[in-house]
């Protein structure tokens, strides 16, 4: 991507087909970093896009269900895009979440995003009663919107999870170029990867368990705790991308005690707190979440210690500076 000016233009010039040949490899879904006071931390949150870029991240996600955009207005939704746009300018692919069950606050969010030079990543409308003709109507007009291509977000954690059978008739539709898939049973994990491996990007949503869609033939990872671990979880996202089986298997387990805590504690509020730990600036999560209690990070912080300083060796890693 060019250095100069011209990066924004040919971003916005971006077609489907282009955009979607930049999605793959491993992604970092960045949290929000909000201040006590409620406002977003601009400078820590360009500080952390920094961090990861410097680290080979292949893109990054802005803005999703543990960036807390449910706890956002659209205004500050569209800031925080124009924000990160700013900070990247193009050295990476970015997904920005356009997702709101109001389909024409979605289609705003989605348009801008597309202006902005990113492309837009939404899930299905999260309303009582919808079905699966309802799905497919909202997707089709916010597709129509988004020249640079629309990734579909199959989050369970909304309330609708989309079927494989859907998925399938979704990415039929032009502008659909890829699926941040939440539903990790290893039966729709086979169906996606052997029914949709080469028509769309698929990605897994979750780096709590992403060795089995990655060998089921996954095109990428998208990973919320790689802003807390991030040298853990790019070894081992590295080492399968190599075929490595062995090596990322092994280095996956090594974080197993932080993803215990994480399931335990929730993993933005888990996510900042270590990296508030580690001299980062992870912020505070909204409400209704709430951080971390002192007991909670005391015993994070022993977790995020060992592991660091356990693979200090293996790769390079140096160890945590409580903050």
């Amino acid at each position: 991507m060019p250095d100069s000016v011209s990066w924004l233009q040919a971003l916005r010039t971006m077609t489907a087909s282009e955009s979607k040949a930049r999605l793959k490899g491993l992604f970092n879904i960045t949290v929000t970093p909000f201040m006590p006071d409620g406002g977003i931390d601009f400078h820590g949150l360009a500080e952390s896009i920094e961090r990861l870029l410097a680290m080979g991240f292949d893109g990054l996600l802005i803005g999703g269900t543990y960036g807390e955009f449910a706890t956002m207005s659209a205004e500050e939704r569209a800031t925080l895009f124009r924000h990160v746009v700013e900070v990247v300018r193009g050295r990476a692919p970015t997904l920005l979440c356009s997702a709101h069950s109001d389909p024409r606050v979605a289609l705003e969010l989605t348009q801008l995003a597309t202006g902005l030079g990113g492309v837009p990543m939404v899930t299905p409308p999260f309303v009582s009663e919808v079905d699966d003709e309802h799905i497919l109507a909202f997707f089709k007009s916010l597709a129509a919107a988004s020249s640079s291509g629309l990734v579909i977000y199959n989050a369970p954690g909304i309330g609708i999870t989309l079927s494989a059978g859907l998925i399938e008739r979704l990415s039929d539709m032009e502008h659909i170029i890829g699926l941040k898939q939440g539903d990790l049973s290893p039966t729709v994990i086979d169906q996606l990867s052997n029914r949709l491996g080469g028509r769309i990007r698929l990605f897994c949503a979750s780096d709590l368990a992403f060795l089995g869609p990655m060998m089921a033939g996954f095109d990428g990872l998208s990973s919320t705790n790689s802003c807390a671990l991030p040298e853990v979880i790019r070894a081992s996202y590295r080492a399968i991308e190599a075929g490595d089986a062995r090596t990322a298997t092994r280095l996956h387990k090594s974080w197993f005690a932080y993803r215990e805590l994480a399931r335990r504690f929730g993993q933005p509020q888990t996510v900042k707190a270590a990296m508030n730990q580690r001299g980062w600036s992870g912020g505070v999560v909204r409400a209704p979440l709430q951080s971390l209690t002192h007991r909670q990070r005391e015993e994070l912080g022993e977790v995020v210690d060992s592991i660091l300083a356990a693979g200090k060796q293996d790769r390079g890693m140096p160890r945590a500076a409580h903050a």
